[in-house]
């Protein structure tokens, strides 16, 4: 692909959070007006595998100046990390905390709590595993009583729950321990559908970290919606989205 066509591809859809295939089709039947639809197919497969855009959910992109999600590994999640990874190797979960929220919240909750999930065949051993290994508070399945009673109160509160399969997680690799994280997409439906559990980040904090999430990152809205149907809020978070941030996501939601 000339190299001025994709800087004019950049400079039309830059500003856009999302762009149709048909849009993109049509941006490059003005410059070849026979342009064949097998020959589009491999377009979008070079601008993809150059990362210039990026797929956010089926049949729409957006250009790939958003970075993905990183966030910092803390020295107590990477003790934890390597606790999973020695005694449950292979097995699928993932581990994060809600001080990574701070990036994206209106107010710098001191409030901090570690999530571990993992496959429900091995929720109860972990559970086991760090009350002998480990210095936290922890806490297997907690109800909306224990929420508040207890982990209300904890310093270091861990909460260990199952993993819902096909949840959205990524492979990490931290001065060599290999553990998972929630991707952003995973994280944002869980503290919509477990309001009880994040009850500290609801109401405008909430629409804050939704807003700050959709603005600074690229999301895949695919991963997104799938995994809160999954949840059964799909519907919900379409609403909340379209209520409280439509100039965001109206190019996105169906």
């Amino acid at each position: 692909m000339p190299k001025i066509i994709k800087n004019r591809l950049i400079e039309e859809f830059k500003d856009r959070d999302a762009f149709s295939r048909e849009e993109l089709f049509d941006f490059f039947r003005y410059f070849e007006p026979n342009l064949k639809e097998g020959t589009f197919g491999w377009r979008i497969y070079d601008l993809k595998n150059k990362n210039i855009i990026k797929p956010i959910r089926r049949g729409y992109y957006t250009i790939s100046y958003k970075p993905r999600y990183n966030p910092e590994i803390s020295n107590d999640i990477l003790k934890l990390a390597k606790i999973i990874a020695d005694r449950f190797e292979e097995v699928k979960h993932c581990i994060w905390e809600t001080e990574w929220l701070n990036e994206f919240s209106q107010h710098q909750s001191t409030k901090r709590l570690i999530l571990i999930e993992i496959e429900k065949d091995f929720v109860e051993s972990l559970y086991y595993e760090l009350k002998d290994a480990s210095r936290f508070d922890i806490y297997l399945n907690p109800d909306e009583k224990a929420i508040d009673f207890y982990i209300s109160e904890s310093n270091k509160p861990i909460v260990v729950k199952k993993l819902i399969t096909r949840s959205p997680i990524g492979k990490r690799t931290e001065k060599r321990i290999k553990f998972y994280n929630p991707l952003l997409e995973k994280i944002l439906v869980d503290l919509f559908a477990e309001e009880k559990l994040f009850y500290f980040y609801q109401g405008a904090e909430l629409m804050h970290i939704y807003e700050n999430a959709i603005k600074n990152y690229t999301l895949n809205y695919t991963k997104l919606f799938s995994y809160a149907r999954r949840r059964e809020r799909e519907q919900d978070i379409k609403q909340f989205m379209t209520n409280h941030m439509y100039h965001l996501v109206k190019d996105i939601i169906e």
